[in-house]
């Protein structure tokens, strides 16, 4: 199979995993379509050390994480019936061009700096997991899939779908432990 084909298999659960992010369908398309785009425009990105979806769901949430940074800093302007954009705009403001009522300032960038490095050791732990492991992690954990969709999606049983699972956890809590905590501490 050509990676094309593989990526268009992966379209639906990516969007389904974008939306129940987002709650937006079109940011949801926009934001799968980026992290298919970015697979396709640099395939040797992708050394096969997890699945392609593994791979994929990692940039995906990366780029949704981006996006809700995003809306977070967006102010959004409703304009009334009898008002204009411009006049919406304008009532933000005070005559002496000063906000009406300023936007809350960033309350902690350092620590969004440090859970963005944390998420970026994570997906380095999950990305070492076993092909298999790290799949049956992400589809439960990350794609919130049940347990009996799983095991019929990967023809296993629910108690080897129950080891992977465990295995995967305390693998990364290792991983965890040896590349985050300990280098805090």
């Amino acid at each position: 199979m050509s990676l094309e084909s593989d990526l268009s298999e992966l379209h639906k659960p990516l969007l389904r995993f974008a939306q129940m992010q987002l709650r937006n369908d079109s940011m949801a398309e926009d934001v799968v379509s980026e992290t298919l785009l970015a697979i396709l425009e640099k395939p040797e990105g992708f050394e096969g050390r997890s699945s392609l979806r593994t791979y994929a769901t990692g940039i995906l949430k990366f780029k949704i994480i981006d996006v809700l940074r995003k809306r977070g800093r967006e102010v959004h302007i409703e304009p009334l019936d009898e008002q204009s954009l411009d006049d919406a705009l304008d009532a933000l403001f005070t005559a002496n061009g000063h906000w009406d009522s300023p936007p809350a300032p960033w309350q902690h960038p350092e620590k969004a700096l440090e859970q963005a490095q944390f998420f970026e050791t994570l997906q380095a732990c999950v990305d070492r997991l076993p092909a298999k492991v790290g799949r049956v992690f992400m589809m439960r954990e990350w794609l919130e899939q049940e347990v009996d969709d799983i095991c019929a999606e990967l023809a296993i049983t629910s108690n080897n779908c129950g080891v992977m699972l465990y295995r995967a956890r305390m693998q990364l809590r290792e991983c965890l432990d040896r590349n985050w905590f300990q280098v805090r501490a």
